[in-house]
């Protein structure tokens, strides 16, 4: 998300060392950052329990439906950000075949859910997008990752006039999730990128309240 006017005020002061180099150095010189360990996950929480520290600090913890992409109401949840996209244990749910989170309603704090086929999806739209050299002129062909870990797919970008991006996957892609990035690249080279849009995900169709489950 670094533009330009960020970049060219970055200095790299530890220069071509490695991390395990810089670590030695701070022994060598009894600096306490030697015995800390790398940062992980919201590092800024000492028990490590985010689920906790949303509770306490923001109003997350309302319960609401589970539906399915009919509408049907299967349950209920206990607030949506205990949830997460692509997760299937912890739902509370019985039915005949494994069922997915696959997306959240927060305007009806509904929590969407679907077998494992319903989290593929070939598209996205990401907004806030900052092209690190320059928006391109039309639809460029580069490489997408929609998490840190995820191996790269071949995408069509198209950028919009509202710092907007479509993009269209080569193949479908399971976790796509609104909130996180989306990072273009040309092999080694970081174009540029955005926040995944909320509207990738479908919406139930039927009103999440109706109980039409037949369990």
């Amino acid at each position: 998300m670094l533009t330009q006017a960020h970049l060219s005020q970055v200095l790299f002061p530890v220069g071509e060392y490695t991390k395990t180099q810089v670590r030695e150095l701070a022994r060598a010189y009894g600096l306490p950052v030697a015995a800390k360990h790398d940062s992980q996950d919201l590092c800024f929480l000492k028990d490590g329990d985010y689920r906790g520290f949303l509770r306490r600090h923001g109003d997350t913890a309302l319960p609401g439906p589970i539906v399915d992409t009919t509408g049907r109401h299967l349950g209920q949840h206990a607030g949506l950000s205990d949830y997460t996209i692509g997760q299937r244990k912890g739902l509370g749910l019985a039915a005949a075949e494994p069922l997915f989170v696959i997306g959240k309603d927060a305007a009806r704090n509904t929590l969407l859910v679907g077998p494992r086929a319903a989290l593929g999806h070939d598209r996205l739209t990401a907004r806030q997008v900052n092209w690190i050299g320059g928006a391109p002129d039309g639809p460029i062909v580069a490489a997408v990752k929609i998490r840190y870990k995820a191996a790269p797919i071949a995408a069509t970008i198209t950028p919009g006039p509202d710092g907007s991006a479509a993009v269209r996957l080569d193949e479908s892609a399971h976790g796509i999730t609104p909130g996180q990035a989306a990072v273009f690249y040309d092999g080694d080279v970081c174009l540029g990128g955005g926040l995944i849009a909320d509207e990738t995900w479908p919406q139930p169709v039927a009103d999440p309240w109706v109980e039409t489950s037949t369990r």
